[in-house]
């Protein structure tokens, strides 16, 4: 069975929280689990700010329980001590939440928990099912009742349409029929599973406390906030078991297919002290940079980085080119990132509110400006133009990644083709309209140079070459129903 405790005090925004995609944790083997998931969650935190949740297993005299909080808004203000008190056990599942399908409303919240008949099953998903629309047609057609309009639930009911006699087996089944980007941790009973697609697409990685309790997270940073060692990586495909008590079992209950990981988790949404398949993100940001000189080189005075995801490339720009680095752009923390805000005047408004300039380091100078991307130009053409009102004498424009001209359906929010500003003008076209003296992407070849390896990555919204079939329609309204009914209640 399960208790689920909902905090729906947060009614849902206007204008959402920041947007990029989800994270996920997990730790098993100690009292103080649900503590700890909460802890790493903050780490996360930059994954996902639109809802939080936690989900614990404990035992009692008629088996094993699974107590669930979830609730809108940041960690902090969601995974209370109030919360945590509702939280028992030794094992415990967390997940932050930006919504890539599904609005971002209470009852979508994650972790998603059920009564099923081989016991309780709660999970926490970070990841896009691309098949999802289809699957979940033909599961209404069974007479499925969906209580969500998240791609997650799909696994759900997968599961309990599984004619298997053992969860392994259904899991298997479950996760056979979906396509696309899971990365999953998986209560059952008190057993935790963690997932990670085929593919790769998303990271999950596997860490360990002093005390001997297991960790898992989308990135390695969650285990330095709980002072545990990351062990290693969950490989693409695997299936990791951990029993109460017991250590981590490789299971293999998945199809092989060639891997595709997500390439832009090392150019952007990762955090820079993450370490990802063996990748340290701050070092192949650097490396991003000192290619992005040898592809495109400029005559300036100064190099200055968009805060804060490209501030690495930026200082591995200027180190190869040997021009100052300096702080010429100092962000407002209090605003999120702006590329995937879904209001037009929410976006501009917000690009106006996040970066201000630092004049003295700007005035009379030869700048180049390192970004990691452009999405839809509206936040760089209103950086150039203040770096421009400052008095920078020319302004050359750097991006430590190709032109971003196809939508992802693989766990990132990203608008429709025909809004991507790379998908409608050519590099030079881009470059009149944000405003630049000269502009440069760097190329398909730079980036896995700089990165080390050149296959087994995903680069669909550079290439537009999908591991998968390419959906008919993937986006936050795509699971929704012609009828809908909007709840603050449980699930």
């Amino acid at each position: 069975m399960y208790r689920d405790l909902m905090d729906d005090q947060h009614e849902p925004l206007v204008a959402p929280l920041p947007r990029d995609e989800c994270g996920v944790c997990a730790v098993s083997g100690t009292p103080a689990a649900a503590e700890l998931v909460g802890l790493g969650l903050y780490s996360l935190q930059h994954r996902g700010q639109e809802t939080a949740g936690i989900a614990s297993a404990s035992g009692n005299g008629n088996g094993v329980e699974h107590h669930v909080f979830r609730g809108m808004g940041l960690v902090r203000d969601v995974i209370t001590d109030n919360a945590l008190a509702t939280l028992p056990g030794d094992v415990a599942i967390g997940h932050v939440r930006y919504s890539t399908t599904g609005q971002p409303v209470p009852s979508n919240t994650q972790p998603l928990a059920s009564s099923l008949r081989y016991g309780p099953v709660a999970l926490a998903h970070n990841g896009n099912l691309s098949n999802a629309r289809e699957i979940r047609s033909v599961l209404k057609d069974l007479g499925a009742i969906f209580q969500t309009t998240i791609d997650s639930e799909v696994i759900l009911h997968l599961l309990t349409r599984s004619t298997a006699q053992e969860f392994e087996a259904c899991l298997g089944h479950a996760l056979n029929r979906v396509e696309g980007a899971y990365s999953l941790v998986v209560l059952h009973g008190d057993t935790l599973y963690a997932v990670r697609d085929p593919r790769g697409f998303r990271p999950l990685a596997l860490g360990q406390l002093a005390n001997g309790a297991w960790v898992v997270a989308s990135e390695s940073i969650a285990f330095d906030i709980m002072d545990a060692k990351m062990v290693r990586d969950i490989e693409p495909g695997e299936t990791v078991r951990i029993r109460p008590g017991g250590e981590p079992e490789s299971l293999s209950i998945l199809e092989k297919k060639p891997h595709a990981q997500c390439i832009f988790e090392l150019v952007y949404f990762s955090r820079p002290d993450t370490v990802i398949d063996g990748h340290g993100v701050h070092d192949v940001r650097e490396r991003l940079g000192a290619q992005l000189w040898e592809e495109h080189p400029a005559e300036a005075d100064v190099v200055i980085g968009v805060p804060d995801s490209s501030i690495v490339a930026a200082l591995g720009y200027a180190r190869a080119a040997g021009i100052p680095f300096e702080t010429g752009l100092i962000r407002n923390h209090y605003i999120g990132r702006t590329f995937i805000e879904p209001h037009q005047e929410i976006r501009d408004l917000r690009a106006r509110l996040k970066y201000n300039p630092v004049r003295s380091a700007i005035e009379g100078k030869r700048v180049v400006i390192v970004d990691d991307s452009i999405v839809r130009g509206t936040t760089c053409k209103r950086i150039v133009r203040m770096i421009r009102d400052c008095g920078a004498r020319e302004i050359h424009f750097r991006i430590s990644s190709p032109p971003w001209r196809n939508p992802c359906y693989y766990g990132i929010d990203t608008p429709k083709e025909e809004q991507l500003l790379a998908a409608r003008h050519s590099i030079q076209e881009i470059g009149k309209i944000i405003g630049c003296d000269t502009i440069g992407f760097l190329s398909g070849e730079g980036l896995a140079k700089a990165i080390g390896r050149r296959d087994g990555w995903c680069m669909a919204c550079f290439t537009g070459d999908y591991p998968t079939e390419k959906p008919r329609e993937l986006s936050k309204e795509s699971l929704e129903d012609s009828t809908r009914t909007t709840s603050g209640g449980s699930q």
